[in-house]
């Protein structure tokens, strides 16, 4: 399924990839719950990663792996 996430997608989260990452344990893992609930749009993609922009809160764009993303449905 990451394959078919580029720039445009809405996506998601997914906890279980996220929580058990190595960026959670290089930084804060006690993530927002926006990142789980809400859906994020894609800006950019660059290798393994994407940029998303969560829109419904003030946020900054963050930079998720491709496999921790699932598109929203």
């Amino acid at each position: 399924m990451a394959d078919a996430i580029k720039k445009g997608t809405m996506v998601r989260a997914i906890r279980e990839k996220l929580e058990n990452s190595l960026e959670a344990q290089a930084s804060d893992s006690r993530f927002s719950p926006y990142l789980f609930e809400t859906n994020g749009e894609v800006m950019d993609t660059k290798g393994d990663y994407a940029l998303v922009k969560f829109g419904a809160v003030p946020t900054p764009n963050i930079w998720l792996r491709l496999d921790q993303l699932e598109k929203a449905g």
